[in-house]
């Protein structure tokens, strides 16, 4: 595997980590459409766990098969594809080697009343599975925010001393935060740094919007530009310092192609290393995702 200086560039941020872990962030770096140029397309499907099978699939039926997942992220020329424990041991044989898989250790579900994810596989089994990362999600602002934080620490410090990446989900939510307030730029931003210094290679959050939320962070963001989602977008990586970490932002909920698009171009402008797209493609028909991942990796590449 070459490593382009791009590349070099980005593991050179990541200065206490071991050769197993900063080839494992090649590994993903350099894969697919995109590999070598320290942007990112990662498919996730984790959304059976979370909102349930038939909302998760049945708009594209194909998708109840975990292989369709696999061959569709290799299709699409994906740098990984991250899913629970049950879906990836339903295809890792068939595709060991096909691609970079990144497993989600812990999960909610739709069915729980707290905001909270239950430990859900190990260090052991990503291991086991040819894994080149274990992803976590935590929900600053929850109740459960402090368990979740102390379950990564062992989780990541485990990880890396086997030589895997981290990826950390930084969602806020909880009783202090209303809808807006979840993907406000100063709440965006705050989770992507906590996620930074509880030791995450790669962070994901969700696209900020212009709302500031906190009282006490209202005068800091009078001198910050919010016009436009470049703008927040750059701010968000700024938190994690200084844009020494991988900033990837999810899709967000289902919405048109055009709208998807601008996001994916704001995104790109405002330097987010990439970003995360699941329901928005694989519920498709799939010729019609691979198209759509096609323009979301022209975009990256600045040819849209």
């Amino acid at each position: 595997m070459r490593i382009t200086q791009r590349v070099k560039k980005i593991l050179d941020f990541y200065e206490s980590d071991n050769p197993g872990t900063k080839t494992n962030l090649a590994r993903i770096l350099m894969e697919g459409k995109l590999g070598g140029s320290g942007k990112l397309v990662i498919l996730p499907v984790d959304q059976g766990f979370e909102h349930g099978p038939a909302r998760s699939f049945a708009p594209n039926p194909a998708g109840y098969d975990p292989h369709y997942h696999f061959q569709f992220a290799v299709d699409a020329g994906c740098n990984a594809f991250a899913a629970p424990l049950g879906l990836l041991e339903a295809g890792a044989d068939s595709y060991a080697g096909a691609i970079p898989l990144i497993l989600k250790v812990n999960s909610s579900n739709s069915l729980a009343v707290t905001k909270d994810q239950a430990v859900t596989g190990g260090v052991d089994d990503a291991l086991r599975l040819g894994c080149a990362a274990i992803g976590f999600t935590i929900y600053p602002g929850s109740e459960y925010a402090f368990d979740q934080m102390e379950e990564l620490r062992e989780l990541a410090a485990e990880a890396k001393a086997a030589g895997l990446a981290v990826v950390v989900w930084s969602y806020p939510r909880g009783p202090n935060l209303d809808k807006p307030a979840e993907t406000a730029l100063d709440i965006c931003a705050y989770a992507a740094h906590m996620a930074a210094l509880l030791g995450a290679h790669i962070i994901k959050v969700k696209p900020p919007t212009d709302v500031i939320s906190l009282p006490a962070a209202k005068k800091s963001y009078e001198g910050i530009d919010r016009s436009t989602m470049a703008a927040r977008v750059k701010h968000v990586v700024q938190s994690c310092f200084a844009g020494r970490r991988i900033v990837i932002f999810s899709g967000g909920e289902t919405t048109t192609d055009a709208k998807l698009y601008e996001t994916i171009r704001g995104l790109r402008d405002g330097g987010a290393f990439g970003s995360i797209i699941g329901r928005n493609t694989f519920q498709r028909p799939k010729e019609e995702a691979l198209a759509m991942m096609a323009k979301i990796i022209a975009i990256y590449q600045g040819k849209d």
